[in-house]
């Protein structure tokens, strides 16, 4: 495991957090608060994607028969249609 030293900056609060995960022995410094957390939350949404993935596969693999009505096709793409707009805005 490779390590690299980054400079960050880091809000009251944030900081405050890491300090307080060293005071109470959860980790040796800040650094290794901000590192561990860091993974925590890789894991965490590594999780949260392989749960999605299953729901998705378990929804697809239903019978059509089975498969519950969205409704208007439009309604269902509109919030991705509005980001993609929205985006395009900026650039």
């Amino acid at each position: 495991m490779g390590v690299q030293k980054q400079s960050v900056s880091f809000t009251d609060t944030a900081y405050a957090f890491a300090r307080e995960l060293v005071e109470a022995g959860e980790y040796p410094n800040v650094s290794a608060a901000v590192s561990g957390e860091l993974a925590k939350a890789k894991a965490e949404r590594e999780r949260e994607q392989a749960v999605l993935e299953a729901e998705l596969e378990r929804r697809l693999s239903l019978p059509l028969d089975q498969w519950e009505p969205v409704g208007e096709a439009s309604n269902v793409t509109a919030g991705a249609r509005a980001h993609l707009a929205a985006m395009t805005r900026k650039t």
